[in-house]
């Protein structure tokens, strides 16, 4: 099979497997060994969590980088081009680098059926081993266990933190959600986990792989002194570090997580002290507490499941009390919706519906009925799509106020799709 463009790529990828998530790794793992029989591999960091996977990557990625290393970052999903999943020093790879990696797997995929995420996995991989990079950053996709990215052993495994999400696939509980994010740990290499309070099931693991373990307020920590905190770990501190970058109080645990990271490979890769400091300081991630300024301000979000919108709702408490906050919402139907909209309700004072192309998306009728389970007033439906929620939400604002897009990826892309390209935030 070969396609001239990405886009050709991706649309054959979405149709080749009959299932758009399937887990396991025997697929992804020998057509892997026969694209790279060596297996050859750059320093691994796998970064695992129901929350945090992210903002852990773009610390790892912006500290390395400050350091002048070469390094690699996979990430998901998207949020404007499929690019932005595959990164070297910062930047998106090339259409041509990516179509050139999907032509390599498909000569040896040999019969097997690849999903669409186990095709851009293997297509990280190819390029980041091509690419010759000091280190590379893989963000699980869903759980850990039996997510592609698995095929490689990590060099550390970091889990951000353990909530209640994707129950189909995962359990219904976080002693099973922990078992399957644990299933990075490999023997002898740093298990680093940053949840506070980690479920038994991440501690067995560890112990059963023979991991070595590091959990915070145990092991490793950190103490705020604003403007300014301090991390520690065992003999090693360091003092009067920046604030970090992204915002809200849980950054404070994925960043003291991450400099634990990548001290304790530090025999590998050396890191100063500055560039963790810049690191910190330069770290991005766009659709994360990204605020866009403007007569009215513009929080977005990409929050979908209850542990994430408990730091947003923090975060509104702290930067933005006392403001009316309109908030442009849609989620996934396979979300825990109510859990969300009840730890939201509080702070929402208006809710505008935006309905979503995607399949997955829920349906406005199904949405109506949520809101009134959640006894929720003040909430508008009826739009096309996005761009018309957010102009009716734009049109009911008063200084002060503050415009929140929150609850899907899909529904932050959009958003963002639409900024780029018209005047709405002006």
């Amino acid at each position: 099979m070969h396609f001239d463009s990405l886009q050709g790529w991706l649309g054959w990828q979405e149709g080749l497997h009959p299932l758009a998530i399937d887990l396991g790794l025997e697929r992804a793992d020998q057509v892997f060994g026969a694209l790279n029989p060596s297996r050859i591999k750059p320093l691994t960091i796998t970064v695992a969590g129901t929350n945090g996977k992210g903002s852990s990557v773009a610390y790892l990625e912006a500290i390395y980088k400050a350091q002048g290393y070469r390094v690699g970052a996979y990430t998901s999903p998207h949020i404007l081009k499929y690019n932005e999943r595959i990164k070297i020093n910062g930047e998106a790879v090339s259409d041509k680098l990516i179509c050139s990696a999907f032509e390599r797997i498909e000569s040896v995929r040999a019969g097997h059926s690849l999903s669409y995420f186990e095709f851009g996995t293997l297509a990280a991989l190819d390029i980041f081993w091509r690419a010759e990079l000091d280190v590379q950053l893989l963000e699980v996709g869903l759980g850990g266990r039996l997510d592609a990215v698995n095929i490689v052993d990590p060099d550390a495994a970091l889990i951000s933190s353990i909530g209640i999400d994707h129950v189909y696939w995962l359990g219904e509980t976080r002693e099973a959600i922990g078992r399957e994010k644990a299933g990075i740990f490999r023997s002898s290499i740093p298990a680093i986990v940053g949840d506070p309070m980690p479920p038994d099931s991440v501690i067995q693991t560890a112990v059963e792989k023979g991991a070595r373990l590091y959990c915070i307020n145990k092991d490793f920590g950190y103490e705020k002194h604003p403007p300014t905190w301090d991390w520690f770990a065992d003999n090693l501190q360091i003092k009067q570090l920046p604030e970090p970058a992204l915002k809200g109080e849980h950054q404070y645990r994925n960043a003291a997580s991450v400099i634990l990271a990548v001290s304790l490979l530090a025999g590998r890769l050396p890191v100063s002290e500055s560039a963790i400091r810049s690191g910190l300081e330069h770290a991005q991630l766009p659709g994360r507490f990204q605020l866009i300024s403007g007569d009215v301000p513009v929080l977005l979000d990409v929050g979908h499941n209850p542990e994430a919108v408990r730091t947003l709702v923090d975060y509104l408490t702290d930067q933005f009390s006392g403001k009316r906050v309109l908030a442009v919402f849609s989620m996934m139907k396979d979300k825990d919706i109510n859990g969300v909209l009840d730890i939201m309700k509080p702070v929402v004072d208006h809710w505008f519906f935006a309905p979503l192309t995607n399949a997955r998306a829920t349906p406005e009728m199904v949405m109506q009925a949520f809101f009134s389970q959640c006894s929720i007033p003040n909430v508008s439906f009826g739009y096309a799509g996005f761009s018309d929620a957010f102009k009716a939400a734009k049109s009911q604002v008063r200084t002060g106020d503050l415009l929140l897009v929150f609850g899907s990826f899909f529904l932050v892309s959009d958003c963002l799709n639409e900024f780029e390209k018209s005047e709405l935030i002006k």
